[in-house]
This record gives C-alpha cells, structure tokens and sequence, in this order.
C-alpha cells in the first residue's frame, strides 16, 4: 500500500496534488473520482474534490493539501514561522483569491450551477477580475523567475495550474511576462509526468 491516495479526476484541481506528488518523488495511488460522485462522497460528504487519503486520515483543499506535502516533506515550502513564510502564503492567498476565485466564479455561472442559477453577467465581471488579477501576478513576479525569486514553490504551482485552467476557460493572459512564467512552470518533469500519468488514465 502507497502512502498516499488521490481522489479526484486530474481535469480538476487534484491535478495540483498530482503534480506536488510527482515534484516531491512520492508513490501514489489515483482514484479518477468526479465531483459528487458516489466514490467521492464516501471519503468526502460534501461531495468535492480532491481528496487525499494519509494513513487513517482523509483531507480536502487542492491549497490545504499540497502545502502539508510541501511541509512534511520539507521542499517547494519557506519553513513555517519565518518571514519567508509569511510572503509565500500571501502569494498564495492572493491566487487563491484573485485568480482561482476568479475562474470559479466563472465556472459555476458557465456550466457548473444550474442554469436557473447564473448569471451571465457575472462571468464576464470574473474576466474583469482575472485580467487585473494578472497585472498584479506580473508585478509579483518581479525579476522573478518564480514568485518567491530563484525557488519554485507553492504558490507557483498554484499559479501555472490556474493558468492552464485560463486557457482552457478562454480567459486571456496578455502579460507575456505572465504567459512566460506559466510555461516555465509547466516545463517542469513533474508536471510532464503528471501530465503523463493523466493521458494513461484516459486510455484505460
């Protein structure tokens, strides 16, 4: 038995967890589980992906789960308590609620709620939202070439899956700051074999 099971599809946010997996080296089972499905609502009752199974333990939150990776296994992670630290998760909160946030918003008054329930206009005050989102990821990223300077991380893994998750939405990234970033992120061997990982399940 590995260490570690993933529930959830990687066309979600699991592939976050997919992809901190690969970068720390770590065996793991998937469970391709969808949202609200019956498999993912006997490890989760709200229904929502990912989850990852740790011993005993079940825990949510693509964010949540890959900074407790990134911390027992001691990579990709300022030490918790230090100034560094601090500036890491303010990156990630801003992803959280600047950039995923947005392309949720979106989500759910495209496709993901029921009809009844959207808003046309709101998606494209979300696209508002996610284009200002990018002026203020570029002056993040500074001289870069990641968000905390030399050292991939985190928030920058957040970051390029919320990138792919844009582009996929339609969302546009005019900074090719940004755009360069996203690919240098993506360029990674773990995300390619996480990637990997994802197109064999889609031949089985």
């Amino acid at each position: 038995m590995t260490d570690y099971t993933l529930y959830g599809h990687p066309q979600s946010r699991a592939m976050r967890v997919m992809w901190m997996l690969e970068e720390l080296g770590q065996d793991y089972e998937l469970v391709p589980a969808k949202p609200q499905s019956e498999e993912i609502r006997a490890v989760s009752p709200a229904g929502k992906v990912p989850v990852l199974r740790v011993g005993a333990a079940f825990l949510s939150d693509s964010v949540a789960i890959i900074q407790f990776l990134a911390d027992r296994h001691e990579a990709l992670t300022a030490p918790a308590g230090t100034i560094e630290r601090a500036v890491q998760d303010g990156h990630t909160q801003f992803l959280c609620d600047e950039v995923d946030g947005s392309l949720w918003t979106a989500a759910k008054h495209a496709f993901v709620w029921p009809e009844e329930m959207r808003v046309p206009e709101a998606k494209e005050a979300a696209r508002i939202e996610f284009s200002r989102a990018m002026a203020r990821l570029e002056e993040r990223l500074g001289e870069g070439p990641y968000l905390a300077g030399s050292d991939f991380a985190v928030p920058d893994l957040l970051a390029a899956h919320c990138l792919s998750w844009a582009k996929s939405a339609k969302f546009e990234v005019e900074s090719e700051v940004v755009t360069a970033y996203g690919k240098r992120c993506r360029a990674r061997p773990a995300f390619r074999r996480a990637l990997e990982r994802a197109a064999e399940l889609g031949k089985g």
